[in-house]
């Protein structure tokens, strides 16, 4: 059996302190001449899906013309404001991912609403791009259910390998998570360490519930069942 495990990255690998959002706020201010962009939700929803919402709030064209002009312009600010920001890898994550990335019955992906570009330079920020071998991404997708269905498939070709061979766990820690994990039928592993209380992530009903990944071997207890 393979075990294929895909993780979000915001509050659930790192804490960017809001390096992403201050960076797609400030480029939407400076590229639509917006003097206070509106505030919407970030979190667990794709970036193509936040530009949708802030075009259609302030009267702007949801062109790709208009997504891309706002995407080069984010891209351009994120690598300063991470290193403003001081984000922080959140407890437990480089040990967890060391360890699984010594098993050869684990493939492990991202499942991120962060466009490609934007979820390398977190990462890269952070040292751990490189232990994903695959991820799915928020470029295009409005609907982070498309994300995971995307991930799935490319889970399977990673591992060449179909579905009753392949055991399928997502990793987040939004509510968000969790509902894309079901649309794709996977279990869910939730953790408590983005911004939503886990009392709110419990009325959920995910898998398993941690307060975080810091107990490495009762990660891999839960994941390894």
């Amino acid at each position: 059996m393979m075990l294929v495990l895909l993780f979000d990255i915001d509050g659930t690998l790192v804490d960017a302190r809001g390096a992403g959002g201050t960076s797609l706020r400030t480029a939407f201010a400076d590229v639509f001449d917006v003097v206070e962009p509106a505030k919407v939700p970030f979190s667990g929803r794709t970036d193509r899906g936040i530009a949708r919402e802030m075009f259609l709030l302030h009267g702007i064209a949801d062109t790709n013309r208009n997504f891309q002009a706002l995407q080069w312009e984010y891209l351009t600010r994120l690598p300063n404001q991470l290193q403003l920001s001081g984000g922080v890898i959140l407890p437990g994550v480089g040990e967890l991912l060391e360890r699984l990335s010594q098993n050869s019955d684990v493939i492990m992906g991202l499942l991120t609403g962060n466009m490609f570009d934007g979820a390398r330079l977190k990462l890269n920020y952070f040292g751990l791009f490189s232990c994903f071998a695959f991820g799915a991404f928020g470029d295009t997708a409005i609907d982070r259910n498309e994300v995971a269905r995307q991930a799935l498939r490319l889970a399977f070709m990673q591992c060449n390998a179909v579905a009753d061979e392949v055991d399928v766990w997502v990793i987040g820690d939004t509510p968000l998570d969790i509902q894309c994990a079901r649309a794709i039928d996977a279990k869910v592993l939730a953790v408590g360490t983005g911004i939503h209380p886990l009392d709110e992530l419990e009325s959920h009903r995910p898998d398993v519930l941690l307060e975080d990944l810091h107990d490495c071997h009762e990660v891999l207890r839960v994941l390894y069942g």
